[in-house]
């Protein structure tokens, strides 16, 4: 009877470690749906490419991307290979006192090669992690700072 129980628990702990494992959140890496997040015309972009790691960008990096869903008389059209900032992501990222800042979404702003942005404004939450990665113009675009 005993052996029976915790053979049944066994499983109950296995299913459960691996529905937590497939909800751990990744990097941002090839062929991953981002929101658009300003107001250059495009709605949501594909990355092709993270640019700044191995394993896939995080917080801050820049990919370059392809646009799925565009407005259609935005800036921007669908198709269209662009560069953008990862301004918010569901990985957790560590800040110096400890805390931690994690998004409900995976975000971006398109930017030229240079990293100045297309659109005239930002919409939702920035963190103000972009400062260290030489992303002021964004931050000066941005409503809130997280």
């Amino acid at each position: 009877m005993l052996s029976s129980y915790t053979h049944c628990y066994d499983s109950f702990l296995k299913k459960t470690m691996s529905s937590f494992l497939q909800q751990q959140r990744t990097f941002i890496q090839m062929r991953t749906v981002l929101k658009v997040v300003d107001n250059s015309g495009a709605k949501k972009v594909m990355c092709i490419r993270a640019l700044a790691g191995k394993k896939g960008a995080r917080l801050g990096d820049m990919i370059q991307a392809s646009v799925k869903e565009a407005h259609p008389n935005g800036k921007v059209k669908k198709g269209a290979v662009v560069f953008a900032v990862v301004v918010r992501a569901a990985m957790p990222k560590g800040r110096c006192d400890g805390s931690e800042v994690k998004f409900d979404d995976n975000a971006v702003v398109l930017v030229d090669k240079q990293g100045q942005p297309i659109g005239t404004r930002v919409f939702g939450p920035v963190p103000h992690e972009l400062r260290q990665k030489k992303h002021v113009k964004i931050l000066t675009l941005a409503g809130h700072i997280a």
